[in-house]
């Protein structure tokens, strides 16, 4: 099986679908992903044959994702070139995300590795690498 160990899918689960549907939407959008499923508690972006999550559950049991406890630290997604990531960066605060470490930007990662960490409302991390 060629897809065999790549990633199907991440789900997350939010506090506020609404909320979240706006910034991880307009994210996965400009990373290239299309909604793939929608319904009352949830809604889906897909890119080719992995896809991102949002669930508001009945089940969640706190109100906001804790990055620095055990468990989830950030995704990474590739972002393109690094003009592109520049360009996503300079939008992202008018969509919900916050850049993380930006005294460091675009090296925080390290003298080769250029990208850009961002945090949205419900305190979950992107990394959006270029190249």
């Amino acid at each position: 099986m060629e897809n065999r160990g790549l990633l199907h899918h991440v789900e997350l689960w939010v506090p506020d679908l609404t909320r979240a549907v706006a910034e991880w939407g307009w994210l996965m959008g400009e990373l290239g992903y299309q909604q793939f499923q929608d319904w009352p508690a949830g809604r889906s972006w897909k890119l080719g044959s992995t896809y991102l999550v949002l669930e508001q559950s009945p089940a969640l049991t706190a109100a906001a994702h804790e990055r620095l406890r055990p468990g989830l630290n950030h995704l990474a997604f590739h972002a393109g070139t690094r003009q592109q990531l520049d360009e996503l960066l300079a939008q992202a605060p008018e969509q919900g995300w916050k850049p993380l470490f930006g005294e460091k930007y675009p090296f925080a990662g390290g003298p080769d590795h250029y990208a850009g960490y961002l945090e949205n409302t419900d305190g979950f991390e992107v990394e959006l690498v270029a190249g």
